[in-house]
């Protein structure tokens, strides 16, 4: 069902889904980036967005005929996958989307007059993946589209990478501040419903492409250096981001991780947490949330990606020549164990 909401108040074996999980902020550390001013990448730009909103929903099966001749492929993903319409009702559900997501179309074009300037991030973000990861098959085609609010904000298919704009509307917007929105998106994830995460919903799903998750079941400290082996490579994929929006976490939140760094890591090892797979448990450290329980309100949720990030950080100064393929190939205990993080 489209998930249909007032704006004024299952998939191919390729389409990976994001629902943007990134704030902005605190200032980089970095490393110096390498020069990536001569790699050439084949990307049409396109909006599906504004075909869709311009097709004649009197002639609908002509006008959906018309987009799939312009947009082969990602029509299909679109109807099929991303408002998810059933054949039986495949007319009545395109119209009522139609009729109640325009008014958000309309809006985006004033919203998004600065689009360019995220979507040349996202295209700077694949160029350093072609430098990192030579071998890896880009997207040729970004194709900006407007979504149901409960549907994808970045996906990929088989030549594309597609960035659903209702899900970067601004925080304050609302679509996100209403009741219904915020079933759906509590505060501390539609706060990140900014469009400079469109860089990093893509950049993720990229990373997620090559490397597929597979955390289940692993303790909880293979899970952190995972997440941080994720977030160590999107950092260098986007190096011109801020650390707070690679993380998620928002200043003040990053801030109280760097400054008690130790005794963050002390409490996992004094409360003999690292090897625990309970399922229940790990995900209290590695899952988002308003904050995590055992160290406040001022504490980011999802704070083993922290550790995770600094463990791998730790383990890529010792082993500097290491390819990002091979580091996220490294087994996540082995690396934890060789890296002899103990922060002072």
């Amino acid at each position: 069902m489209i998930a249909i909401l007032s704006v004024n108040s299952p998939m191919n074996s390729r389409i990976i889904a994001l629902f943007l999980l990134l704030s902005l902020g605190a200032c980089r550390s970095g490393e110096d980036a390498p020069d990536i001013s001569q790699i050439k990448i084949q990307l049409d730009q396109q909006h599906f967005e504004q075909d869709f909103f311009a097709i004649d929903t009197n002639q609908l099966e002509n006008s959906i005929a018309v987009l799939d001749k312009k947009y082969p492929g990602f029509t299909t993903v679109f109807l099929s996958n991303i408002l998810a319409l059933m054949p039986q009702s495949e007319s009545a559900d395109l119209k009522s989307f139609y009729k109640a997501y325009q008014p958000l179309y309309k809006q985006s074009t004033s919203i998004f007059k600065e689009q360019d300037n995220h979507i040349q991030k996202v295209i700077a973000g694949l160029k350093y993946t072609k430098h990192y990861f030579p071998t890896y098959q880009l997207p040729t085609k970004l194709i900006t589209f407007i979504g149901p609010i409960n549907s994808f904000g970045s996906i990929l298919t088989e030549d594309a990478i597609a960035i659903g704009l209702q899900l970067f509307m601004g925080k304050d917007h609302p679509l996100y501040t209403s009741e219904e929105g915020q079933a759906l998106y509590p505060a501390y994830i539609s706060r990140k419903f900014e469009p400079a995460y469109i860089p990093v919903s893509a950049i993720n799903n990229i990373v997620l492409d090559m490397f597929p998750e597979q955390m289940s079941g692993k303790p909880l400290i293979a899970q952190m250096v995972e997440l941080g082996k994720r977030m160590y490579v999107v950092d260098h994929l986007l190096p011109q981001l801020s650390d707070t929006l690679i993380t998620g976490y928002s200043s003040k939140q990053l801030e109280a991780c760097i400054n008690n760094e130790k005794n963050i890591w002390s409490f996992f090892i004094q409360n003999d947490l690292l090897y625990k797979s309970d399922p229940q448990l790990v995900r209290e450290y590695v899952s988002e949330g308003p904050f995590t329980q055992a160290f406040g309100k001022e504490s980011p949720g999802n704070i083993g990606q922290f550790l995770g990030w600094q463990i791998v950080k730790k383990w890529m100064s010792k082993n500097n020549q290491i390819s990002f393929d091979a580091l996220m190939k490294k087994d996540a205990v082995q690396l934890f164990e060789e890296a002899k993080y103990k922060p002072s």
